[in-house]
């Protein structure tokens, strides 16, 4: 459907019903569109505008067009084009075939020739989006983990400044980490090491440049941290008031005070570490295992934009690396119980328990130890901390939309209770 068609015609209802848009549960007051570039004769980009009742409003960026479209995306990429306010940069040209990979989440992706892939970002921040930056810092180092960055576009004008979308290498004959898990955990078990080392190493490129401002590590403050704890024991105190009476929250029913007790006795860990740009959402969703035998066979992480509900300046912002951690430990708490809810075939009895052991070994032999806590037990606590935040938010999360999960991160939390906190 071409930009016309959709103005002139249903616009507001073509978008608020893409998987790409945010708030469909919020209701639209207008939507408005503030930009316009024609960019070859079959594609136009809009920068559009959906405000919201309460006075709010997201900016989403549109590439209607005809079937195959895109193609011009990849023609101006190659010739480093500047059309209007939209600039476009490539270090390798895209060309070939043409397709779309996969079904839209939040973003929209379509590869050229199996070579190189492009993510159009459909929701829009002012400001580089945290992909471009992560990626452009990386690839310079030449991290060997990741799709390298071959290009991107931008826009920038009086409307604002920001990243469009990104290429990079596609990674041909590669298993998602999570589809990994379900299908052969025995098989993931035997690489999980991998992936620990892969992610320390990761942290410490990531904390490697002291004269770049956007990534010189950072000296952790004792205010930051009496910040983080009380942030997680707020939303620990919102999740207990509205604790339904649901079979699955059993083990936990009636501990709110004593998950609080316990979060601030792990909080006892003193300031230490350092806090660097970090993934921000990393899981076993985001990965890829390239395993054909030879010198290429290894992890790929993935998707370096940060939760995408989060504002930009959040995910841009510094934290401790035990974050990204926090977040794949509790991805193999998903993938063991997932085994049996999505697959009916539980999974091998302690895989989750051994996955965590195998990560996190290979992950704090080849982190930089200067960006962690002096001490295991100071870590430890630490990461523990991290835990229990991505868990409360699970826990919250699962009782909106997936009850029939709730039982995940309610064992999560119910194990950190038990778990004995060292001095």
């Amino acid at each position: 459907m071409s930009l016309p068609d959709l103005v002139e015609g249903p616009l507001e209802e073509w978008v608020v019903q893409q998987r790409w848009f945010a708030s469909k549960a919020r209701e639209v007051a207008a939507l408005n569109v503030l930009e316009r570039v024609t960019l070859g004769e079959d594609l136009e980009l809009a920068v559009i505008e959906a405000r919201f009742q309460a006075g709010t409003h997201e900016l989403y960026q549109l590439l209607p067009g005809r079937p195959g479209a895109v193609r011009v995306l990849g023609e101006l990429l190659a010739a480093n084009a500047t059309v209007g306010d939209v600039a476009f940069h490539c270090t390798s040209a895209p060309g070939g075939h043409i397709r779309a990979m996969g079904a839209e989440q939040s973003n929209s992706s379509v590869i050229f020739g199996d070579r190189l892939v492009l993510k159009a970002f459909r929701r829009l921040e002012p400001g580089d989006n945290p992909e471009l930056e992560m990626l452009r810092f990386l690839s310079a180092r030449e991290f060997e983990n990741i799709a390298a960055l071959a290009g991107w576009y931008e826009f920038s004008g009086e409307l604002m400044d920001a990243t469009l979308g990104v290429l990079q290498d596609y990674v041909p004959e590669a298993r998602d980490g999570w589809e990994l898990a379900l299908d052969d955990p025995g098989g993931l078990l035997h690489r999980v090491g991998e992936l620990g080392a892969a992610t320390g190493r990761m942290h410490t490129t990531l904390g490697s440049d002291a004269a770049d401002p956007d990534f010189a590590p950072e000296e952790p403050s004792a205010e930051a941290l009496s910040l983080l704890t009380a942030t997680i024991d707020e939303q620990i105190e919102r999740a207990f008031i509205d604790l339904p009476d649901h079979p699955g929250v059993a083990p936990i029913a009636g501990r709110g005070e004593e998950i609080r007790d316990r979060l601030q006795l792990m909080s006892h860990v003193g300031v230490g570490g350092r806090l660097i740009r970090h993934h921000g959402d990393l899981h076993l969703g985001q990965t890829l295992l390239r395993d054909g035998g030879g010198p290429d066979s290894r992890w790929i992480i993935l998707d370096f934009e940060g939760e995408p509900a989060r504002p930009l300046l959040e995910r841009r912002r510094k934290r401790s690396p035990l974050r990204d951690v926090a977040g794949m430990l509790r991805s193999f708490a998903y993938a063991a119980s997932a085994s049996q809810i999505v697959r009916g075939v539980p999974a091998p009895e302690g895989w989750e328990a051994q996955a965590r052991t195998e990560f996190l070994a290979a992950y704090l032999d080849a982190v930089e130890p200067s960006l962690l806590p002096a001490g295991r037990a100071a870590t430890e606590k630490l990461l523990a901390i991290f835990e229990l935040e991505k868990a409360v938010y699970e826990l919250r999360y699962e009782l909106n939309n997936r009850p029939d999960w709730v039982g995940i991160p309610v064992a999560g939390i119910a194990r950190l209770l038990e778990e004995e906190v060292q001095a």
